[in-house]
């Protein structure tokens, strides 16, 4: 009896290798592994691309979309891909999860089509990981595939009714505590939350200063760039826009600022103040971008300003961005907790403090998945210490401003109430320096938000040293 003849066997075919892809997979082990952030690990990896002619304009854009679409939405997709595993998540290595997060974010976050999504993800698996796992990614990916996001957040995120906060935060995409924090912080009922979770998913615009007396807000608006809602210094570039593409970018005299950021230091300046207004103090300096402006404004005065930073490498930040300033000003490398400086030497200060960041989650994706609530208690000393530093600072009649991008009451409200226990120190009502700008709550101090005014969730409270 004769056997039937064996077919032929396949050659075996190497992998296409993808440069979008390999780039957006290297950004997302690389914010894993190291606890990097994409915002400064990918621009290198575009560069690197470009002057290798692998990317062009629009294969950078689909990298930086696939890297920062997949950080923000990290969270829902952990729970589909979950779903369409055998094992539990912990279990998965992590590359291939970086993975199958990747292939998760074309299938449900963009307008790839299906079978692209997926023949383009396998290939980059089978590079990356081999032609083994790349077998279970092709087969995990075709799960997921078998519906559309709105299908499977109604599989994986419980009623909103029996769980509001644990919905929401499926939904949209943040850890839970976060959602809490967020709503409490909001106030209002569900479609407020849902705005700010909307709001913080969105890809933020590129926000420019012109720095006055050394650039206009006019000298900016090139191409198809638009003034900015709040800020008489602010310009917003359209989706794309190079700001390395504008000359007084490239020379210093404007910079790239967030609109909440610049709002900030325009109030302080502006503040009510008796008597010499001749030096001011950015007591938490790095990396400049406040101080820049807040150097120009002093300098449009005849004021001096001290710029203070305690990390040496962002001092050096600071002083990049001072350069050329038209008044006079000094940069110093000091620790605003243990000044350098005698008291009440100052009529104007500003401390940005550290914080959690979650007023800036549309810039950072990945910090809401990295940030823990017990992080809040690591940095309420450092800010209630430079608080009370900065207060010290200010002469008998000064103003002092704490700002934070955080609106958790935990790093904003409480931490002034308390300083104020122990201090001399009155509260300014904030919201009269920022005409024209709405919803800035029940004062005396500010908080912004993403969803109304298009800023980081920036908060800032104005203390008069009494």
């Amino acid at each position: 009896m004769s056997s039937r003849p064996r077919r032929p066997a396949k050659p075996y075919r190497r992998p296409k290798k993808d440069p979008v892809r390999l780039i957006a997979y290297e950004a997302l082990r690389a914010v894993d592994e190291r606890d990097a952030y994409a915002n400064l690990v990918l621009p290198p990896l575009l560069r690197e691309g470009r002057e290798r002619g692998d990317l062009d304009g629009r294969d950078a854009a689909l990298a930086t979309e696939l890297v920062y679409g997949t950080l923000r939405r990290q969270g829902t997709y952990d729970e589909i891909i979950a779903a369409c595993v055998d094992r539990p998540l912990r279990e998965v290595d992590p590359p291939v999860l970086d993975v199958l997060s990747l292939g998760a974010h074309q299938l449900l976050g963009t307008r790839i089509p299906a079978h692209a999504a997926v023949s383009t993800t396998v290939e980059l698996a089978r590079v990356v990981l081999g032609d083994g796992r790349a077998r279970f990614v092709n087969a995990v990916l075709r799960r997921i595939a078998a519906d559309d996001l709105d299908g499977w957040l109604e599989k994986v995120a419980p009623p909103y009714e029996d769980d509001p906060e644990e919905h929401l935060g499926i939904v949209h995409a943040h850890p839970r505590w976060i959602v809490s924090a967020l709503w409490d912080a909001l106030g209002g009922g569900r479609e407020d939350v849902e705005a700010l979770l909307e709001a913080d998913n969105d890809r933020p615009e590129v926000t420019l200063v012109a720095r006055p007396g050394r650039a206009t807000a006019g000298e900016l608006l090139t191409g198809e760039a638009v003034p900015g809602r709040w800020s008489p210094y602010a310009v917003r570039l359209a989706e794309g826009g190079e700001p390395g593409a504008i000359e007084a970018v490239r020379e210093g005299r404007a910079g790239v600022q967030d609109e909440g950021s610049q709002l900030v230091a325009l109030a302080l300046a502006n503040a009510p103040l008796e008597g010499p207004d001749e030096r001011w103090l950015d007591g938490c300096a790095g990396p400049g971008g406040k101080a820049a402006l807040l150097g120009a404004l002093a300098a449009g005065r005849g004021a001096a300003l001290l710029a203070a930073e305690k990390q040496p490498h962002r001092a050096r930040l600071v002083a990049r961005a001072l350069r050329g300033n038209p008044g006079p000003y000094q940069v110093v490398t000091a620790d605003g907790t243990r000044p350098a400086w005698r008291p009440g030497s100052f009529d104007r200060v500003l401390v940005d403090v550290p914080c959690t960041g979650l007023g800036a989650l549309r810039r950072r994706p990945e910090a809401r998945w990295r940030r823990r609530p017990e992080d809040l208690a690591g940095f309420a000393p450092l800010q209630r210490g430079l608080l009370t530093e900065a207060l010290r600072a200010a002469r008998p009649g000064g103003v002092v401003g704490y700002a934070t991008c955080s609106p958790h009451p935990a790093e904003t409200r409480a931490v002034v109430d308390d300083v104020r226990r122990h201090e001399s120190a009155e509260l300014i009502d904030a919201r009269p320096l920022l005409p024209g700008v709405p919803s800035l709550g029940e004062g005396p101090d500010i908080q912004l938000w993403p969803h109304l005014h298009g800023t980081d969730a920036m908060y800032l409270a104005l203390l008069r040293r009494t």
